[in-house]
């Protein structure tokens, strides 16, 4: 295996200006309370009253991780930030570290997205940021929240949202009701008078648009551009418009959590898109990356090695010098150009440290970035003649008490739709099979995640079914035989409407519909079907730790 040295790669570090500002900030938070505005005169009677407590005390406060808190170990010391390989001629420039001393006597100034900056203002041109697409805010400064942006003004937003807010009400009271009635009973009538109305409004839906509806929707996005949301009438179904709707609106409302709580300011401090390899990406979630990276909005990814970059020069030149074509660690399993490496988390700590907060762009649950010692991390690729490029990857612990065999799973967004995300679950099946173990994945799931693993287990059950013989049936044995937990097979059997209870004793039916139909899909992918091939693992568990 190639490993990649410690070298200078031409990056900038920002280990000097990270402890520049988390020494200023521990000297200054003990005098000034959280959410305040500072003026000038403050900052000065501040710098006066400071000046006279570093001549009798020194600060003992503990120096800050890059996630903000403080350091529970020697070990996390080290981690202030994960490109700990770039340049540090910053810190080796006798002159800059005498500015250094001399900038950490001015008091550090408070930054004002902490309060409710009503100076900002929306980016999307003409918008007055007025209103909010979810209908219950009074102001919005991202364009997630802009109701221009989407096509809407401030009062339909409110509208939607109060019929939003019905309509989950009545969800409320059908689930209470339907809890207290007989378990795992067929679809009541209003469900099937429902499915049958939504099927009906979603025949028309590839129809195609008449040419006056083109022209109009040419017509909006050469006048508008980038900077307000294409016309969605009629391209889909009704029911699928407001679907997408609700999820707009809902991770518009979750953005704007995040933004109270201070974990991302108004859309300044957030990383909007990242260039990695031959694609840009447009994130989804925020990620904890140091702040002289997270506000440029754009970051740059070295595909093989996991460093970020601030500019397209910095990365150019890293890539001349990288010697990274594939991920470090063990290729414990390759097919065609399909291979996954085995990454110790302790062993290759920065890379990991790297993966997560990579992962976390595009992953809402996940908390782990930097505790990565624990962990195994399981690295699929696709290669090329250029490289390993990543498709995906899942971690997992390597001492799971509950025996949970997946921590977090992600597929690249480049690679989703693809079949990889099935692979991925599936390898993990593979290696609690080999373990001779019953796994599940460690919840909460995010809401891709649950539609993967949901999917994966009804796949299994029915290919199980369809090549049973026998009359008596017994979950235990399916468990042993797919490694999949029992309660997630209880739970997949329910929702395929394949268990029932009746006389004191659960029965499961085997429905030969969804069976045929299963089968039929299997024809139809043929020999093209991404599959995990057993013969190829070459692993064996890990001893110890």
């Amino acid at each position: 295996l190639v490993h990649l040295g410690s070298g200078s790669d031409g990056t900038e570090d920002s280990d000097s200006s990270a402890e520049r500002e988390q020494t200023n900030s521990s000297e200054s938070d003990g005098n000034m309370p959280k959410r305040t505005r500072l003026t000038r005169a403050s900052l000065r009677l501040s710098q006066s009253s400071q000046d006279v407590k570093r001549v009798g005390d020194h600060d003992e406060s503990p120096p800050l991780t890059p996630t903000g808190n403080a350091p529970s170990s020697e070990s996390e010391l080290d981690i202030s930030s994960p490109n700990a390989s770039h340049d540090e001629s910053v810190a080796k420039d006798p002159a800059l570290r005498d500015s250094d001393k001399d900038l950490s006597h001015r008091p550090k100034r408070r930054r004002c997205h902490e309060t409710y900056n009503f100076n900002m203002k929306c980016p999307t041109p003409g918008c007055n940021s007025l209103g909010h697409l979810t209908g219950k805010h009074e102001r919005h400064f991202a364009v997630s929240g802009c109701p221009l942006y989407h096509n809407l003004s401030a009062d339909e937003c409110k509208v939607k949202a109060t019929t939003r807010e019905k309509h989950e009400e009545e969800s409320k009271v059908q689930e209470e009701s339907n809890r207290h009635a007989t378990r795992h009973q067929m679809p009541t009538s209003k469900q099937t008078r429902y499915k049958e109305q939504v099927t009906e409004m979603r025949k028309g839906r590839n129809s195609g648009l008449p040419k006056e509806q083109k022209e109009k929707y040419m017509e909006h996005r050469q006048s508008h551009g980038n900077t307000r949301e294409p016309l969605l009438e009629n391209i889909t179904s009704e029911y699928d418009l407001e679907l997408f709707r609700k999820a707009q609106a809902r991770a518009s409302e979750d953005l704007e959590k995040l933004r109270i709580q201070g974990q991302i300011t108004e859309g300044s401090n957030m990383i909007k898109t990242i260039l990695f390899g031959r694609y840009e990406l447009d994130t989804w979630y925020h990620s904890p990356y140091p702040e002289e990276y997270a506000r440029l909005g754009r970051l740059y990814v070295c595909e093989f090695c996991l460093k970020y970059m601030k500019s397209q020069t910095i990365l150019r030149r890293h890539m001349a010098k990288c010697v990274w074509k594939h991920p470090p660690g063990d290729e414990v399993y390759r097919k065609g150009a399909i291979s996954v490496f085995e990454v110790d988390g302790k062993k290759n700590k920065i890379y990991c440290q790297n993966l997560c907060l990579l992962a976390k762009l595009f992953l809402d649950h996940k908390t782990l970035y930097y505790d990565v010692e624990p962990f195994l991390f399981y690295v699929m690729t696709e290669a090329d003649n250029t490289g390993c490029h990543l498709v995906g990857y899942f971690s997992k612990e390597k001492n799971s008490f509950l025996n949970y065999n997946v921590s977090c799973i992600l597929t690249m967004p480049q690679y989703m739709r693809q079949g990889f995300g099935k692979m991925l679950i599936d390898f993990s099946y593979l290696l609690s099979k080999v373990e001779e173990k019953v796994g599940s994945p460690e919840r909460p799931l995010s809401d891709l995640g649950l539609i993967s693993y949901r999917s994966y287990w009804k796949e299994v059950l029915l290919r199980y079914m369809y090549n049973f013989q026998g009359k008596e049936i017994s979950i235990k044995e399916i468990s042993q035989e797919t490694a999949v937990n029992p309660v997630d097979i209880v739970s997949t059997l329910q929702s395929l409407q394949m268990l029932k209870y009746w006389k004191g004793k659960h029965l499961v039916l085997k429905r030969q519909d969804l069976i045929d139909e299963w089968k039929a899909k299997e024809t139809k992918r043929g020999s093209n079907n991404k599959t995990i091939d057993p013969s190829s693992l070459k692993w064996t568990p890990p001893k110890g730790t």
